[in-house]
């Protein structure tokens, strides 16, 4: 290794700094090639394709480029001729590999079954982690899993085997984590089935949410299509010190651009500040910023990404990014089209809260926002773990404070529940005594799993409709998603102030002024948390819980049972009948927020995700009918009758009435999940007319053949009422950028006209003509 460091200082000299990275990586490009990972030695890191990309692409629009716009056009399928404009033009791309969690990995699988594909096209990865409820603790809560879910377990299992995709076991870990520590790399492109993908910009990558008909399209070895993002810089200066953390840094961005303010951007960190933050508090500030609509977010490589590459076995990965490490910075001079200034060393802790993730307070604050809002004071749970907070750093420095407050014989008020993010993590922190502190101080360690976050929680502690507050290092805190109960007001902040939060047992304690009080009437300050940023020692890999897809899978059977409950083969939905759309009913008109819970809840629902007939059984069963403000209730105009909306839904099905729905802004926030899309085509929707979309949910309904528009006026919302009927005309000559016409016809007689806008493109359009992406697939093949 000395002597080929040496060469290559020697051929840098040679050929001149401005040349360096190119050159030297194409001298020894037979000696650099390194696999993507150790689990697929087949599939080698490609970043000399990159970089021609970058230098392609920089030479036609002949400006610097952001870190953002490197990778993504580092990805083009066509640089030369790709047509790029930041929030206008549609991108085909190339991603390097595919993740899918459990609960949507089901859908995915049926659906590239469904394309004849005889493998996947590029590495792929399933991971189980969506499906263990929280009850007891880690080991009973998985084994109860293994037993409730054996079907689906198994199907994912052997589908992965036949079509060539690595499989992640219950118990392995939260995909998130496990793709950081095996996957994620800079300058990656990786789309995931699970809107907390972006987690991996913390090692420099481009990690993208998106639904499992995308996915399909990169496993078939299709160009993606993405609209080309926007990029928002956020410069950081000072450093983090004392009480205040990486989740911080993202908890303020939320308050400053609301759910919807990063909508069709990449939210790209940079600046000197970047530095004092680790490479997993990356990760955990990319995590959250699924909560501000953006495409994804990135930070450019550094020093800190590189040791947490070489402590997770993957040095010579590490090696070859710093021959390239130009291409996975940002230009100097490159513009962004927002710009935020963060000072960290200016930053306090917060916590934001209830019942929306961008409602930010400081934490010095949040007591007396409770008391003036009327918000329970009393903090009945604290949870720490998930995706967004769950590394080695984290739980470190929760058992910093843990053992503080045992040093003084005290232990939480309130509940206090762990989830590590990894088998990984779970065996390193029980080897170095972080998991017997937190035990000891009152936590219950769950499973490597979603758990509580997703809503897998079996909680037993209040009566749902019980007004309580819980505290949680989560990433979403909308309404009964953490626990099925609308009166629960979740509040997410960083795991140091849950740690203190469930010390005290109270919403009102500010650990940088307050005191608590021990058995013996002591009164003590918490010191601030400390917590090594990776282990002295390696990390412990715990149990090997990954299956290596087989060289050879033509014996491998693939079995759905006609009768089974959970899983449920396709059939194809019906092509566009070349017609307008004519007297389609409102199914129902929602008032409000109404975010891929509302559309598609999770929690118990969670074991049909792979049967589409019985998980449209949740259709829209917590979105707020504006008619009554009830949930699940709205009318059904055939028969004059109230019910449920996935059974008025069916009811119109069966009678051959086509359906809309009507919402509002930012619809379809939250989750990447495609049920949210895949139900409303199963039941006889055909348009979604909003006054805006969250991306990934638009993406969602336009892949199944559904017509989701917007608004031209948003005040036309106002002009639909219930009980009409409402006419989409124009399709025939559906075209980008040309709006619709739909004509409302109320139960009076009277109607009137509005325009709706719509983002389709040529190839999106062909995708609603066919009846679906898959569908066109099909057609193409």
């Amino acid at each position: 290794m000395a002597s080929y460091c040496l060469t290559v200082a020697k051929l840098r000299l040679a050929l001149g700094t401005g040349a360096r990275r190119f050159h030297v990586s194409a001298a020894f490009s037979a000696r650099a090639k390194v696999s993507m990972s150790r689990f697929e030695p087949g599939s080698s890191i490609n970043y000399e394709r990159m970089h021609e990309n970058i230098t392609t692409v920089r030479r036609r629009l002949n400006r610097p480029l952001t870190l953002s716009e490197k990778i993504v056009y580092g990805h083009l399928d066509d640089p030369a001729g790709q047509e790029i404009d930041r929030g206008r033009t549609y991108l085909r791309l190339r991603p390097d590999r595919v993740a899918m969690q459990d609960a949507t990995a089901q859908m995915a699988m049926l659906q590239f079954i469904s394309s004849g594909l005889p493998k996947v096209a590029v590495p792929s990865t399933i991971h189980c982690d969506h499906l263990i409820e929280a009850q007891i603790g880690g080991p009973e809560d998985l084994q109860r899993a293994k037993e409730v879910n054996q079907e689906v377990y198994n199907f994912l299992a052997t589908a992965a085997a036949k079509y060539g995709v690595g499989f992640w076991k219950p118990g392995s870990g939260i995909i998130h984590q496990i793709i950081l520590e095996n996957y994620a790399y800079p300058g990656v492109m990786l789309i995931g089935t699970d809107s907390h993908t972006p987690n991996g910009g913390g090692l420099g990558a481009i990690c993208i949410g998106v639904g499992g008909a995308d996915a399909v399209d990169v496993m078939a070895g299709i160009p993606w299509e993405l609209k080309c993002p926007k990029v928002i810089g956020v410069k950081l200066t000072g450093a983090l010190s004392g009480w205040t953390s990486p989740k911080d840094v993202i908890l303020k961005v939320a308050g400053i651009l609301t759910v919807k303010g990063g909508t069709g951007a990449i939210v790209e960190y940079h600046g000197p500040g970047v530095d004092s933050i680790s490479c997993t508090g990356m990760a955990t500030i990319c995590n959250m910023g699924a909560e501000i609509g953006a495409t994804t977010s990135v930070f450019p490589y550094n020093h800190r990404m590189r040791t947490y590459m070489e402590k997770t076995g993957r040095g010579e990965i590490a090696s070859v990014a710093d021959q390239f490490q130009d291409d996975l910075v940002p230009d100097k001079g490159c513009e962004y089209d927002q710009v935020i200034e963060i000072n960290l060393s200016e930053l306090k802790p917060h916590i934001n809260g209830p019942f929306t993730p961008d409602l930010a307070h400081p934490v010095s604050e949040i007591g007396a926002i409770a008391k003036k809002s009327g918000w329970p004071l009393e903090v009945k749970v604290g949870l720490i773990g998930s995706c967004t907070n769950s590394s080695y750093e984290d739980m470190g420095r929760a058992a910093s404070l843990a053992k503080q407050a045992l040093d003084k014989g005290l232990k939480c008020k309130a509940q206090f529940t762990v989830t590590p993010g990894s088998e990984q993590i779970r065996a390193t922190i029980e080897r170095d005594g972080y998991a017997k502190i937190l035990n000891d101080v009152g936590g219950i360690v769950l499973a490597n799993a979603c758990g509580p976050c997703i809503g897998q929680w079996d909680r037993k502690d209040v009566k749902k409709g019980e007004k309580n507050t819980i505290v949680t290092s989560f990433n979403r805190n909308f309404t009964a998603r953490n626990d099925a109960n609308p009166a629960t007001h979740a509040f997410v902040t960083s795991p140091e102030i849950v740690t203190a939060m469930a010390l005290a047992g109270t919403l009102d304690f500010n650990p940088e002024t307050d005191f608590l009080t021990a058995p013996n009437g002591e009164k003590f300050k918490l010191e601030p948390p400390t917590g090594d940023e990776l282990p002295s020692r390696d990390f412990d890999p715990g149990q090997d819980t990954y299956q290596h897809p087989p060289a050879e899978s033509s014996s491998v059977r693939v079995d759905v049972s006609p009768s089974s409950n959970r899983l449920q083969l396709l059939e194809p939905f019906d092509s566009w009948h070349r017609k307008d759309l004519e007297d389609m009913r409102v199914l129902i008109k929602v008032k409000g927020k109404c975010t891929t819970d509302h559309i598609s809840a999770a929690g118990p629902w969670l074991k049909f995700r792979g049967h589409l007939d019985n998980i449209s059984n949740n259709l829209l069963i917590g979105a707020v009918n504006i008619e009554n403000d009830a949930v699940n209730k709205v009318k059904n105009q055939l028969t004059g009758e109230y019910g449920g909306v996935p059974d008025v839904a069916r009811h119109y099905k069966a009678n051959g009435v086509n359906w809309v729905v009507v919402g509002d802004e930012n619809y379809g926030e939250g989750s990447s999940r495609e049920h949210a899309a895949l139900e409303p085509r199963h039941l006889g929707g055909r348009a979604i007319i909003v006054k805006s979309f969250a991306r990934i949910h638009e993406t969602n309904l336009k892949k199944q053949g559904l017509l989701p528009l917007t608004f031209a006026d948003p005040h036309d919302y106002d002009k639909i009422r219930p009980n009409d009927k409402i006419s989409i005309n124009g399709l025939k000559s559906l075209a980008p950028g040309k709006p619709l016409t739909a004509v409302i016809k109320h139960c009076d007689g009277s109607q009137e006209s509005i325009s709706l806008n719509h983002t389709f493109n040529e190839t999106q359009i062909e995708w609603f003509q066919a009846g679906s992406a898959l569908n066109r697939m099909k057609e193409l093949m």
